[in-house]
């Protein structure tokens, strides 16, 4: 498959990233053991929207019978969970090799799933007030726009809904992403952050050549007023670190948040 010139087309050139990080084992590809699936079915669970803090359980409605949607969520880590809890899930996610793992763990274990591919930013794929939960792990980080990706999931959710959203605090794009960057944590760029206009060309060359999603650091107006401009109360919020970033000694560099649709 060419790789596709991330100027042109972020969405495609992403898309053919995260399914070069399934061929890498990258671990956000790495889909649940049947340990996890049984023990999500005797209701023994634990789900992240970060990297290392558990989603509080009282943040969850009741599983059985509860119209999820996993938002750019496939990696067959979350979507298993939730139907082996007794949900009715839907995964959507840009990547077919994401969406791939999904299926590959939902046929192991006998769950009914559902995977549909396609950009956050658009889920036209489904009708209004479609859902009762909208669960998206960090990952509008590869999404140019997030404000669409809020008032999209604001539409399909049903009235009294809940959106259980993570994300990277723009604190982290401060000082550049990659290792040599973060040794000294200079401040060196502005946010929003964009990998397309804001990266050394030559940095961002070696990122495409070696199949490397790119990012953007979002502004907190965007990500936390984006949700409450849409309509979402926020009801529930915590802070994570990122554990292989030099950052997260002085500063947590992931948020979550849970919001509900009046």
């Amino acid at each position: 498959m060419p790789k596709p010139k991330p100027a042109l087309n972020i969405r495609e050139y992403n898309r053919y990233a995260w399914d070069r990080q399934v061929d890498y084992n990258n671990p956000f590809t790495m889909p649940d053991t049947p340990e996890v699936i049984a023990k999500a079915r005797r209701g023994e669970f634990s789900l992240l929207l970060t990297e290392t803090v558990p989603v509080p359980k009282d943040w969850f409605p009741p599983f059985v019978n509860l119209d999820i949607l996993g938002l750019a969520c496939g990696g067959g880590q979350q979507g298993p969970v939730f139907a082996a809890l007794g949900a009715h899930v839907t995964i959507f996610d840009n990547s077919p090799a994401q969406l791939e793992r999904d299926r590959m763990v939902a046929d192991r274990e006998g769950l009914p799933l559902k995977t549909v591919e396609g950009d956050m930013r658009d889920l036209s794929a489904f009708a209004a007030e479609s859902f009762d939960l909208v669960f998206h792990p960090v990952s509008n980080v590869f999404c140019p726009e997030v404000r669409p990706v809020w008032k999209e999931a604001y539409r399909v959710l049903r009235h009294g809904g809940l959106l259980l959203a993570g994300f990277a605090n723009p604190i982290y794009y401060l000082f550049g992403t990659h290792e040599d960057e973060q040794e000294t944590l200079t401040v060196r760029y502005s946010i929003p952050y964009s990998d397309l206009k804001d990266m050394d060309p030559e940095d961002l060359d070696v990122c495409i050549e070696e199949g490397t999603p790119l990012e953007f650091g979002h502004s907190l107006t965007d990500q936390i007023a984006g949700q409450t401009d849409t309509g979402f109360q926020i009801t529930g919020f915590y802070e994570d670190i990122c554990p292989d970033s030099p950052v997260s000694k002085y500063h947590p560099t992931y948020i979550a948040t849970r919001a509900i649709k009046p």
